[in-house]
């Protein structure tokens, strides 16, 4: 690891950019650059491709996702950010990968799980966690990246069943997926409420310019 933090800034051409230190040399995800740094190669981490990224760069101040942390992850898509937190909890580390659409889930098995030892990819819909077979063991985070109207009450049924007692919850907030009728920030605080009796919320996170109408909430289990 070059730095303690498990993610840092590397100065390419003459810019500071976000970087993770890539668990498997060699291999890129979503054609990201990668660069060696202190003889070390590095993945350069896209703001504009990653909502946890985006959520760093807009002032995220807790990050549970460290060396050894194990994640559920719901909605992982073809795998960019996912990745990304495959390299910073490295090979002592666990996550399990959800993703029901079976064109991007074969994106991600082929790009990403099938490269990579510490991620356990699971093909299921995250509305039914009691089918997760897979996961063996409650989690230090759940990270909820998902479209659907009722997201936050998914979120909350994966928590009540995986997440440690003062566990962290990142919950994605995708406005227009939820209501468009109602303004963004309306909606944000509507969802918001939902956690106020099962958690303790730490941060809520405009995902502007990075993401359009989108939020991340940082929430930590009361249970």
């Amino acid at each position: 690891m070059v730095d303690k933090k498990p993610f840092f800034w590397i100065q390419v051409d003459g810019e500071e950019k976000l970087a993770t230190v890539n668990l498997v040399p060699g291999n890129q995800v979503y054609n990201e650059k990668l660069v060696q740094h202190q003889g070390i190669e590095c993945r350069i981490w896209n703001p504009f491709r990653s909502k946890l990224a985006a959520a760093i760069m807009n002032g995220l101040e807790d990050f549970p996702f460290i060396e050894k942390s194990d994640v559920l992850y719901l909605g992982v898509s073809t795998g960019t950010t996912i990745s990304h937190i495959s390299d910073m909890v490295g090979q002592s580390g666990i996550i399990f990968g959800i993703e029901h659409a079976s064109r991007v889930a074969r994106d991600f098995l082929d790009r990403v799980a099938s490269h990579r030892k510490n991620i356990v990819p699971i093909i299921h819909d995250a509305r039914k966690p009691e089918e997760f077979f897979s996961v063996y063991k409650k989690v230090d985070a759940v990270y909820v990246d998902i479209a659907q109207p009722d997201q936050t009450d998914i979120a909350i049924e994966n928590c009540k069943l995986y997440l440690k007692s003062g566990g962290y919850l990142f919950l994605i907030i995708k406005t227009r997926s939820i209501d468009v009728t109602k303004e963004p920030k309306r909606v944000i605080e509507d969802e918001t409420k939902k956690l106020e009796s099962l958690f303790q919320i730490r941060q809520t996170i405009d995902l502007h310019p990075y993401d359009k109408d989108h939020a991340i909430v940082i929430a930590t289990s009361l249970g």
